[in-house]
């Protein structure tokens, strides 16, 4: 068995970010790239659902055997050195917040967490990858996929820059930093698939004082709302406590995330903040308007992500560097532009976000602050969604999909989860031939 990735491996992923101020626009992206995915070098937060971050009962074919995989998930990272210490929102203190949301007309999620850190994550991928090796499976770092070998209506192999790979069964689980890659198979192959939606949004950034109560409860809070003047869907993702801001270099443009560690802490804690968008004919495709939406403050931001204080937004001027240095709240993430995200981002999602916040204000006081900060664009690409059977298996016989690259997942629990019923699947196949 072989694994082909066009990063490094995870000891060699080094980001200039983390030590000084500015990107060296490496390619491939060391943040998105390597062994252990986008995922080695996120918060690292296990939301131990099978309904948050994608939806396995579409894959397994009834809720409980998605519950069932999430346990054996959960168990393959405890295994690999997840700590056993979990969060989850029980009490007086949840009912206090789910009424607090709901009296607004917003909901809490309660989820049930483990918190590995952006810092410990590493050590976890690098035992995975130790225990893959010793039971025979080969790794092939920095190595692009060009191409499929489809012969027949059927995978036969890769194609990769300098040479050809055949095989009998292919798993393609890019990640996310690989949608546009998956797109383009989609059309050359004709793989069936359906579009879906995108988020489009900001990272938030705010005292951690603020969050403290909420995410003492829950420790990666999850609320949903629906706007008041476009009646669109808005919700927090992604809450870093006591974490930083971190950039993230796609192809065409840059985006931003979160990260939150156990042995480093900032004075802030932040989150995304999201917008749902859904198209209908003629323009069907979300991920080329995310793209589009992404370009667009990029090339406002100067190839950085634009940061505004809520306060300007609300009064239609643009953030200075002078206002941002004399803010209340200081930036975790420096390489930015100061600048006006409705120069940079559609009017409707921006009147969300500010209509969003708004609301979150009344459940969580002080997020809607003049000082609060907001980096833009913060973009989840899912990509196309193939269509799958209940192996894992495209129309392209022996070619399997898992992942968020696959328009599978959003989540560390669910992406994982997928590629265990791809390796089910396969196994499966491999049975009755």
């Amino acid at each position: 068995m072989l694994v082909v990735d066009a990063g490094k491996d995870i000891n060699e992923r080094h980001c200039c970010v983390s030590s000084v101020s500015s990107c060296n626009h490496c390619s491939p992206c060391s943040i998105l790239c390597g062994v252990g995915g986008a995922g080695a070098y996120s918060d690292g937060t296990l939301n131990l659902r099978p309904d948050v971050g994608g939806n396995l009962a579409e894959q397994t074919g009834d809720v409980e055997s998605a519950w069932g995989i999430v346990d054996y998930v959960d168990k393959i990272y405890l295994r690999y050195g997840a700590t056993t210490k979990t969060y989850s929102a029980t009490g007086e203190e949840v009912e206090i917040l789910k009424r607090r949301a709901a009296s607004v007309g917003a909901r809490f999620i309660d989820i049930k967490q483990r918190h590995i850190g952006s810092d410990n994550s590493v050590a976890l991928i690098e035992s995975m990858k130790n225990d893959l090796e010793s039971k025979g499976i080969s790794f092939l770092l920095e190595s692009k996929v060009k191409d499929l070998i489809v012969e027949d209506d059927t995978c036969a192999g890769i194609i990769l820059e300098y040479r050809q790979i055949r095989s009998k069964y292919t798993l393609l689980a890019p990640g996310r930093v690989g949608y546009e890659w998956v797109n383009d198979l989609v059309d050359r192959h004709s793989i069936k698939f359906s579009y879906s939606g995108v988020d489009i949004g900001v990272r938030v950034e705010v005292p951690s004082i603020i969050m403290d109560p909420v995410t003492r409860i829950n420790h990666d809070p999850k609320f949903h709302i629906y706007t008041k003047g476009h009646d669109d869907f808005v919700r927090t993702f992604c809450t870093n406590e006591h974490g930083f801001v971190v950039k993230e270099e796609y192809e065409g443009f840059v985006a931003t995330n979160g990260h939150s560690m156990h042995s480093k802490e900032s004075e802030n804690t932040n989150f995304a903040f999201l917008v749902h968008v859904e198209l209908t004919r003629p323009m069907e495709n979300t991920i080329k308007y995310a793209r589009s939406v992404a370009k667009l403050a990029t090339t406002i931001g100067g190839g950085k992500p634009v940061l505004q204080r809520l306060g300007d937004l609300r009064r239609g001027r643009r953030s200075t560097a002078d206002g941002i240095k004399r803010n209340a709240v200081n930036n975790t993430l420096k390489d930015i532009t100061p600048g006006d995200i409705s120069m940079a981002m559609p009017h409707r999602i921006v009147m969300d976000i500010m209509e969003g916040l708004e609301v979150l204000n009344q459940i969580i006081p002080g997020v809607d602050s003049d000082c609060t900060l907001l980096y833009a664009p913060e973009v989840k690409f899912y990509s196309l969604k193939i269509d799958v059977d209940n192996t894992m298996q495209t129309n392209i016989g022996n070619l399997f999909v898992a992942g968020d690259g696959a328009g599978l997942s959003r989540d560390l629990i669910n992406s994982s989860a997928t590629g265990i019923l791809a390796a089910r699947g396969i196994l499966a196949h491999v049975r009755q031939n």
